[in-house]
Order: structure tokens, then sequence, then C-alpha cells
């Protein structure tokens, strides 16, 4: 560290350059778990003279775009440049936390393979809009059915319909007994499933 302190004040750095040394400094001497005894992070940035502002745009590039901490300590980029990469890679990396979030609380099965890496995150929506589209579809061709089906067997009710019913001029497959026991059976699942879902 001392080295360090040394060879910064040898060299003509800019601002960014100056911050992204010291956060990175920062950062090895909390994973080294250094003393208190030798120079902090903080006495460097003031022996710099380097704004909090700066600090943090440094800080921001170290979290989410630590390949280019180097180039920017040689120079090579500018920090504003790796800062707003760094911006973007930050915004991208919350998307995808909020997207997986929102994933788990509508189908845990998908973002469970998200998280097993058994598929994309991009693909795990596309296969959620899938099955939302397959569902819509199937609740329109169930209503369409129930339509047709229900209302003119309600309005047939407290009619002479029943007792003029003639197999000989049946359309389709003549209606038994057992139809009709069928009939009534899914009349009666479809009463529960009214009731369980409030429906009048």
């Amino acid at each position: 560290m001392y080295v360090l302190s040394v060879n910064l004040r040898r060299r003509s750095l800019t601002k960014g350059q100056a911050a992204m040394i010291t956060v990175k400094a920062r950062s090895l001497k909390e994973q080294e778990g250094c003393s208190p005894r030798e120079q902090t992070a903080r006495s460097l940035k003031e022996q710099l003279g380097v704004a909090l502002a700066v600090m943090g745009r440094a800080s921001t590039v170290l979290q989410h775009a630590p390949d280019l901490v180097d180039p920017v300590i040689s120079g090579a980029m500018g920090l504003n440049e790796a800062y707003s990469v760094a911006q973007e890679n930050k915004s991208k990396a919350n998307s995808a936390e909020v997207q997986l979030t929102r994933l788990r609380e509508e189908d845990p099965e998908l973002a469970k393979r998200v998280i097993e890496g058994d598929l994309t995150l991009a693909g795990a929506w596309a296969e959620r809009t899938e099955r939302i589209e397959e569902d819509k579809r199937q609740r329109r061709v169930a209503t369409r059915l129930l339509d047709e089906v229900v209302p003119p067997l309600a309005q047939a009710r407290g009619t002479r319909t029943f007792s003029r019913y003639d197999p000989a001029y049946a359309s389709g497959t003549p209606i038994t007994r057992e139809t009709i026991a069928h009939a009534m059976a899914a009349l009666t699942e479809m009463d529960q499933v009214w009731q369980e879902r409030a429906l009048v």
C-alpha cells in the first residue's frame, strides 16, 4: 500500500484514475482483512484530493463492471465511459432480478428451471407467455361450448321438449339415459365450480 502511495505521487493521474485506484485499494484491503495501522483508503483518497462523487462512480464501476477497472487505471478508458457501462450492467442486473422475482411469484416451476440453469430468463418468459396464451385459448373454447350447450338446456326446462324427443330424428348419436346421467353429473360439477368461484 505504501509503494502504491509513493507511485501515485510520482504519476500525473486524472481524478478518474485516482478514484479507481482508491476503490480498488479499498476492495483489496477489505479482502485481505488489513489492520487499522495500514494506510486506509480514506487517507489515500484525501491525499489524492478525489471528490466523493468521482469515488461513487469508481465504486459503481468496481461493482458492476470490474473488467473495466484496470483499463481506467491504465488510462485506456475514461471513468465516465466505464461508469456508463457499469450503469447499463446495473440496470440489466436489476431488471433481471425483478423479472426473476416476478417469475417466482407467477410460475415457480419455470423460475426453478432458470435458477438451475436449464432455461434462460428470456426463454422462461417466452414459455410463460405461451402458457398464458394457451390458457386463454382453452378458456375461450370452454366458454363458447358451455354458452352453446347450457342455456338451451335450461330453456327446455318446464317445456314438453323432453317428451317430444324422437331418436329417429337425431342428427348425431341418439341421446340415451347414460348420456343424460353424464350431462347431469357435468352440470353438478359445473354448479360446484361456480360456487367455488363465486359466480352468480
